[in-house]
């Protein structure tokens, strides 16, 4: 195996336990984990290749890897359902319930623009509760299964 595949995998692995963790709905969206992790491959190496520091490196690939993924609904959700519903289920049901959540919530995320630092943004916290009066209406409308 050449340097090229080896990077291109481990660049792959990394992407894809991100979207596992933090982006199901990307998970399985071939095109967009093949192109990504090609990039950031050809990054590292263009990098090391110009004589940046294995750091540097890391650094700009991780940059192509990740642009766009800082910010995720999923976590903004799953965090909501732990925080205010967790009384409600058992642990084990919480992030299966997040993943059933995450659509009936886009709605409210659609009224915000919604950048990486989006977390650390005033408007978070009015997002925060409006997705947990989401939360709160659809239980009661439907229970929770």
């Amino acid at each position: 195996m050449n340097t090229q595949q080896k990077d291109l995998s481990y660049f792959r692995l990394r992407l894809q336990e991100l979207l596992n963790n933090s982006f199901p709905e990307k998970t399985n969206d071939q095109k967009f984990i093949d192109e990504r992790s090609s990039w950031a491959a050809n990054a590292y190496e263009g990098a090391f290749r110009s004589g940046n520091g294995i750091e540097q490196c890391n650094e700009i690939a991780d940059h192509i890897l990740f642009e766009g993924l800082y910010f995720s609904k999923f976590d903004t959700v799953f965090g909501v359902v732990c925080n205010e519903f967790d009384t409600l289920m058992a642990d084990e049901e919480l992030r299966p319930f997040a993943l059933k959540m995450l659509p009936v919530c886009e709605p409210v995320f659609s009224n915000y623009e919604l950048t990486d630092d989006f977390a650390y943004a005033p408007e978070f916290n009015l997002l925060y509760t409006e997705l947990t009066g989401t939360i709160a209406i659809w239980i009661e409308e439907n229970g929770l299964q």
